[in-house]
């Protein structure tokens, strides 16, 4: 019989914290670290944490802190952690739909069709081939771009592309020298490369396995895909406008800029608050209605079964019509003209509350043990849940404590969502009788 520590739903949290605990331990080898000594417990917890979370919070500089053995552990902790993220929850995905065990072959035949594997070995190796070519594509942008415009050596340059490659696939949004300060923001072409790398990363495997297979075909797209697309532009337009209508004149974010560059700055805000991490802006220096959209953005996240974090583009957007349908009388809640079960409804309403419920939670904790203005706080926890990676610089003044309070967030967020959502679905049947109805008051 099978151990109850192997469920399904149990893998993924015991790997992400054996693989915690291993960068932890490596990050506080001497080596790891460019000064004297080894990094302290907290620190190395934390980054350990954030790198195989593929967060990109940090309470050090990244490029000075860290060594190039530093560098490489962060590296490929991101790329485990992305790795992990992508295949366990697509393999959990196809398991709730098909409802067969993990070392069955896995038959998808419902929302998630277009991924018709084998078995598990067959999902994991096209996860890989898609990560290893997204991230080469990156990659030799940004390190042509390097070594052309920025004149680093072949070896630096490769070494700066791979390393910013791997981070914006997995939605890391961990930065060294080349990409981070002023110069970003006037460097089109690393822009594109790691947007380019987010987006793709965010939109998750299933997604990107259909559009690989139906590309000319949208009408036999699943609903999965098109919540997830429809979605994301939706998401991505707004944030877009709202930040650059906000920020316009904001001498301390984009009012400096030409309008060109103000434009792109905007956009490039509101793709890396769906989990990218990386900014051209001081995120402290936003206006008070920008960091509440960015509150907004990073909750909710990119696509299932991708390397970003939050309650994910169809979570939101199935409440969203959820209340439609509730609004105008309507018994059914229809999608895209498919009926959305009412389980997968009470999953999502689940996510949700679970999502706010821990984050207040954070908040009030953190908020008890500092005297950082609330907003930064809440900007940094829902950053630090939703594994986005941007930040005030709240948890870098965090006391030790508080980061290992940041730390439990990331993981809780990384790996609490897909799990609480398999679990529940896995358990979910009719019971055998019902209670007599009543209808309390609402409202």
């Amino acid at each position: 019989m099978t151990s109850t520590i192997l469920h399904p739903t149990r893998i993924i949290p015991l790997a992400f914290l054996i693989g915690i605990a291993a960068g932890t331990g490596l990050l506080m080898l001497p080596l790891a670290r460019a000064g004297e000594g080894g990094a302290p417990f907290v620190v190395a917890l934390f980054t350990a944490t954030s790198a195989f979370c593929v967060t990109g919070l940090t309470v050090v500089d990244t490029a000075s802190y860290w060594s190039g053995a530093g560098h490489a552990i962060i590296l490929l902790l991101c790329q485990l952690g992305g790795l992990g993220i992508m295949t366990g929850a697509t393999l959990l995905g196809l398991l709730v739909t098909g409802r067969n065990r993990l070392s069955s072959r896995i038959l998808q035949r419902a929302e998630m069709r277009s991924l018709d594997m084998g078995d598990v070995g067959g999902v994991v190796r096209i996860v890989v081939i898609l990560t290893f070519s997204v991230e080469a594509m990156v990659a030799l942008a940004l390190g042509l771009n390097f070594l052309l415009r920025d004149g680093l050596s072949p070896p630096d340059a490769l070494w700066n592309g791979v390393f910013h490659a791997v981070s914006a696939w997995n939605n890391a949004g961990f930065a060294l020298a080349t990409v981070s300060g002023p110069g970003l923001a006037r460097d089109g072409i690393v822009l594109a490369a790691l947007m380019l790398g987010v987006l793709l990363g965010g939109f998750g495997f299933p997604v990107l396995h259909e559009l690989r297979q139906e590309w000319r075909t949208p009408a036999n797209w699943s609903i999965h895909t098109r919540l997830t697309l429809v979605g994301s532009a939706i998401l991505l337009a707004a944030g877009w406008l709202a930040t650059l209508v906000a920020e316009w004149d904001n001498p301390a974010t984009l009012g400096p800029a030409p309008p060109g560059w103000k434009i792109v700055e905007a956009l490039f805000h509101s793709v890396m608050t769906r989990s990218g991490g990386f900014a051209t802006m001081d995120m402290s220096a936003l206006h008070d209605e920008t960091q509440a959209l960015s509150w907004g953005l990073m909750l909710i996240g990119g696509g299932s079964a991708s390397t970003a974090g939050g309650i994910k583009v169809t979570t939101f957007f199935l409440l969203f019509y959820v209340a439609l349908a509730e609004a105008r009388g309507q018994a059914d809640t229809n999608i895209f003209r498919r009926r959305i079960a009412p389980d997968v409804q009470r999953q999502a309403l689940l996510i949700a509350l679970v999502a706010v419920g821990t984050v207040g939670l954070a908040v009030f904790v953190l908020l008890a043990m500092t005297e950082i203005p609330v907003q930064f706080v809440i900007f940094d926890a829902i950053s630090a849940f939703a594994t986005v990676g941007l930040s005030t610089g709240a948890s870098a003044a965090l006391p030790p404590e508080g980061q290992v309070i940041m730390s439990l967030l990331m993981y809780v967020g990384r790996v609490g969502i897909i799990t609480t959502a398999a679990a529940v679905a896995l358990r979910a049947g009719q019971p055998q009788y019902r209670y007599p109805e009543e209808r309390p008051i609402i409202g």
